[in-house]
């Protein structure tokens, strides 16, 4: 198992009323959303119904460069997509989106989130047949789409009632040759929300900051269970599968997830993380003479420890913007040696000082052991650590990249244990009952750490579970 967090997947959708250069339009969309994956990305675009598309391993500048995004036709619509494979393997086959030939018509969809039935549903479909050819749940759903679409007139059709097969987390952007579709599940565990251009231009993605990133204005979120139609002839919302679950939307959006200028479900993301500071200064004071965040998560939360203790706020660390998140990297030695590169302690800030460290978690504890050991060589006197977070003592079966517990540092050691291996003086949690305060009126989802699941548990819930299945078959 990777034994970090890990982002979610970005989604990106735009309808153009007459035809236009959709490519670079969802180039920009993508730009905004890479922190929810820099593994690959891939962007679709309808061009009178003949899909042209380029999907490939990298980030969003690598993949498309200038030349590349030339060769794009104009077009009425397009569907982006950045990942981090949650499920399924780090190869070029599972980029997204994922693009659909079918007696029916044509599909391109892109997907955020985990199904936590995939497995038996899988299993039930290649028991009658059916072939797949990656290892993603994206696939899945593409299947179950046009399989549904042979029975129903219309793709939304096909898609409801597929909706009503699937459990677990998904937000989905679809595209049909004349059609641009979202859904999220009922229990809108993941972001979705759409705007439009003064031209009149239709867009969708994960989170509102892409909206506002190529001009748009943010009209609202999709609701959980709502399936939002738009098309030439203007947009329909199908509600039937609204209010059906209770809303459970994840709380690590707020706390590291989502971008802290985007807003969702009505709360800004920056704003929770302040309040999420301003809980850990109220339940863990400590006497100190700087507050310094760990970049780039935890600069909210630090923000918000200092406004509320009244300890000075510095810059403590200098970050090499040119490298991605360290939690990208697979292994232990990669993710060192990725961190030093990435961070480094600014002596002035701390030499001689009592330090408050916050960041949004700890999952392993070696990363932040080395953030604190930074800080002890740039000359901190103390460091007192504090996580905007309650300590992850679960599995996430929706989408975070946390499959296991054997490896979670909280489920191993109590706090001063853990105190003790990261090497700091003190060590404080955000508690699990202020995270209602981080999400506003809003439910939410913390099986992460407190182990009460909105659905049920999947009978498999290894992130590698299909590669590890065809192993099993290649050796038997």
């Amino acid at each position: 198992m990777n034994t970090e967090i890990h982002e979610e997947c970005g989604v990106f959708g735009v309808l153009s009323r007459t035809p236009c250069d959709l490519a670079h339009l969802s180039y920009y969309g993508l730009y905004a959303l890479q922190h929810r994956g820099q593994e690959s990305c891939g962007i679709v675009v309808n061009d009178d119904g003949i899909f042209v598309s380029h999907k490939d391993m990298g980030l969003v500048g690598e993949v498309f460069s200038e030349d590349v995004l030339s060769h794009f036709p104009q077009g009425t619509m397009a569907v982006g997509h950045v990942r981090y494979g949650t499920t399924g393997g780090s190869n070029r086959k599972n980029c997204q989106p994922l693009e659909v030939n079918h007696q029916k018509g044509k599909m391109a969809l892109a997907h955020n989130g985990n199904l936590s039935n995939a497995l038996e549903l899988r299993n039930q479909l290649e028991l009658t047949g059916a072939i797949f050819h990656t290892t993603s749940d994206t696939e899945l759903i593409a299947y179950l789409i046009t399989k549904e679409r042979l029975k129903t007139p219309s793709i939304e059709e096909a898609l409801s009632s597929t909706m009503n097969i699937l459990e677990g987390a998904y937000s989905l952007v679809l595209m049909s040759a004349q059609k641009l579709i979202c859904a999220r599940d009922p229990y809108g565990f993941r972001p979705l929300c759409y705007g439009k251009t003064d031209d009149g231009k239709i867009v969708v993605a994960s989170e509102s900051c892409a909206i506002k990133a190529i001009g748009a204005k943010v009209v609202r979120d999709v609701q959980p269970g709502e399936i939002l139609i738009f098309s030439q002839d203007g947009m329909i919302s199908n509600q039937e599968h609204c209010h059906k679950r209770p809303k459970k939307f994840c709380i690590f959006e707020y706390i590291y997830f989502s971008r802290p200028d985007s807003v969702i479900e009505g709360v800004s993301v920056h704003a929770s993380r302040i309040k999420a500071g301003k809980i850990l200064a109220q339940r863990h004071p400590v006497e100190a003479d700087v507050v310094v965040g760990a970049p780039d998560s935890g600069l909210d939360a630090a923000l918000g420890f200092s406004m509320e203790a009244g300890i000075p706020y510095g810059m403590g660390f200098i970050k090499n913007k040119y490298i991605g998140r360290t939690f990208i990297s697979p292994g232990k030695g990669e993710r060192l040696d990725g961190l030093k590169i990435k961070l480094a302690a600014i002596e002035e800030s701390v030499k001689g000082k009592r330090v408050v460290l916050v960041d949004d978690s700890i999952v392993r504890g070696n990363t932040m052991g080395r953030i604190v050991g930074l800080l002890r060589e740039a000359g901190a006197q103390e460091v007192h650590v504090r996580i905007s977070s309650p300590p992850f003592l679960h599995p996430c079966f929706y989408g975070t990249d946390i499959d296991s517990q054997e490896h979670l540092i909280a489920c191993q050691y109590d706090i001063r244990q853990i105190c003790q291996k990261i090497g700091a003086d003190s060590l404080g949690y955000l508690p699990i009952d202020a995270l209602h305060e981080l999400a506003g009126n809003n439910g939410f989802c913390d099986a992460c750490f407190s182990g009460c699941y909105p659905t049920k548990i999947p009978e498999d819930p290894r992130k590698d579970r299909f590669e590890q299945r065809l192993s099993e078959i290649r050796r038997s």
